[in-house]
């Protein structure tokens, strides 16, 4: 009988070539999209950065997702 959530190999989950195609590309998206991000910001002056409640240290943070 299969256990749910796929095949397992000396008890370790074995993800499907599609899963893994669909994780990278996913990873790939994501980091894409952080780097975009870093990239607009930063292209911004230090009054701008003010302006939307950032300073220039927080960039990358920012674009994480962390900076509320």
């Amino acid at each position: 009988m299969r256990n749910k959530g796929g095949p397992q190999v000396s008890g370790v989950k074995v993800m499907s070539i599609y899963s893994f195609a669909n994780h990278v590309r996913s990873s790939v998206e994501r980091y894409r999209s952080y780097r975009r991000a870093v990239r607009e910001l930063s292209a911004l002056d230090d009054r701008q950065l003010c302006d939307i409640g950032l300073v220039r240290s927080r960039i990358e943070e920012a674009a994480r997702g962390g900076v509320h």
